[in-house]
């Protein structure tokens, strides 16, 4: 196999080709390294992320499992327990209608997103429905089982239900 240069069309001698072919495997290895780099800095992340959220449940019960127990609380991640006031649980069932109670996860995720700047994530048919109606913009034509809030609203929502709501942070 003959190898040409590209501008004049000559031939190329065995140690040129050799000089190219070892530039093209350094190359190969740059971009190899690269690869592995990010991928690093992509585990570190992850990681970093995954130590953020250890204050999440490591099973979120139903409101009405929540309701039937003496002191409702869950099991967090990181092994300590997070109690739920009473009160809140009770305003969590008045918002609601019917059976939504056997399916409504306690407690409701926030999820702050990389990429929804600006702007935090709810998802799941009635915790949507309990997000409106706390911000009061619910309408019953307009049902989703995901939305996106702008950020200036979470401090509200923080403010109504303090214990029945928390922050997952996602890397997306």
């Amino acid at each position: 196999m003959k190898l040409y240069t590209v501008d004049t069309k000559m031939p190329i001698s065995w140690p040129e080709s050799s000089l190219i072919y070892i530039l093209m495997l350094t190359k190969v290895f740059c971009a190899l390294t690269v690869v592995i780099n990010m991928t690093k800095a992509e585990d570190l992340l992850n990681r970093e992320i995954a130590r953020m959220n250890l204050h999440l449940p490591a099973f979120r019960p139903t409101l009405s499992q929540l309701l039937g127990e003496k002191e409702p609380g869950v099991r967090l991640r990181d092994g300590s327990y997070h109690y739920f006031r009473r009160s809140e649980l009770e305003y969590l069932r008045d918002l609601l209608d019917g059976d939504e109670c056997e399916r409504l996860k306690v407690p409701i995720v926030l999820e702050i997103s990389t990429l929804h700047r600006g702007y935090f994530r709810v998802r799941g048919r009635v915790e949507v429905k309990v997000i409106d109606k706390v911000l009061g913009t619910y309408s019953i034509l307009d049902e989703k089982d995901e939305e996106l809030y702008p950020r200036y609203l979470l401090p509200k929502i923080r403010r109504t239900l303090p214990t029945t709501t928390t922050y997952a942070f996602i890397a997306e």
